[in-house]
């Protein structure tokens, strides 16, 4: 019996999906790091999974390293292993779980790179002008830069919104994130103004069979994808001096950032990014402090 016949990888797979609403892209790369070791580990059916021992798994993160594995990598690894193996005794498959005192190394806390509070002034000004020619897809990207700085969603939360999800009247998103998890996200009067104009202006003349009811729109009518944003972001900030090339998830975490610096509670902006742990969103506190103390080495004269 090979690694993919085993009856628990399709069961843990309905787990992690229904019982865990974890997203497509989750779901994969647990299965794919699940299935990798299982493979590796010449456990060919389920019976087999009861011999799995904490040194195997130890074995296992040491053979990623060797190979020059990434730091995050491993940790994932880690992260999937001791969930399959977790949902494995608690579902009882297996009496022991072997992974309750495996450890993976932490993760490097990198600081993203964000923009300046006037290097986003300048991109969104930069799709203003743009959006001047009344162009519908240039008042679609101002439409999405605005909502992108302005809320601080994901570019796949962007892509997903429907029509109905933008409440003009009491400027508010409906965004529906991981996990399926719906939270509601203010914005601010430009974005407002934008998304207003695209939706007059705009969107109308875009329209077609295949549009369905999403906000955004792509040239031919359909539903404007991530990569299509993704370009937005990237070819408009050419046009701003000293802006480092930054993506959608840039803006993200340019937000958040400039939420802090302007005095916003950290548990607030935990719950506007949507993130499950508050230590995901306080990255952004070390972000405000290491550019407090790059303008304060510059500035002062004792520094």
């Amino acid at each position: 019996m090979t690694v993919t016949s085993l009856e628990a990888l399709p069961a843990f797979e309905r787990h992690l999906r229904a019982e865990r609403g974890r997203s497509v892209h989750t779901v994969r790369a647990y299965l794919r790091d699940v299935e990798t070791f299982l493979s590796e580990a010449g456990v060919g059916d389920d019976d087999g999974l009861r011999e799995v021992s904490l040194a195997d798994l130890r074995a296992w993160l040491g053979v990623l390293s060797r190979r020059g594995a990434a730091r995050a990598s491993i940790a994932r690894t880690s992260a999937s292993l001791r969930t399959f193996f977790g949902w494995l005794e608690r579902t009882g498959r297996i009496s022991t779980d072997p992974s309750l005192r495996l450890t993976a190394p932490s993760r490097h806390r990198t600081l993203p790179p964000v923009l300046a509070q006037r290097s986003a002034t300048a991109l969104l000004d930069v799709a203003e002008v743009a959006a001047d020619d009344d162009d519908p897809i240039h008042l679609r990207n101002r439409a999405a830069l605005e909502l992108l700085y302005a809320t601080g969603i994901r570019v796949g939360e962007l892509v997903g919104l429907d029509v109905d999800d933008v409440d003009l009247a009491s400027d508010v998103l409906r965004v529906v994130g991981k996990g399926d998890k719906e939270r509601r996200v203010p914005f601010g009067v430009p974005a407002r103004q934008a998304v207003a104009e695209w939706l007059t202006r705009g969107r109308p003349r875009l329209v077609g069979p295949q549009s369905g009811p999403a906000l955004l729109l792509g040239r031919r009518g359909r539903r404007a994808d991530q990569r299509q944003i993704r370009s937005v972001v990237h070819d408009l900030l050419q046009h701003v001096p000293d802006a480092p090339d930054l993506g959608p998830h840039g803006l993200r975490h340019s937000a958040a950032t400039h939420l802090l610096e302007g005095g916003a509670d950290l548990r607030m902006v935990q719950e506007l990014l949507g993130h499950a742990s508050l230590a995901t969103t306080q990255i952004y506190t070390h972000v405000s402090v290491e550019r407090l103390k790059a303008s304060y080495a510059q500035a002062h004269p004792r520094a």
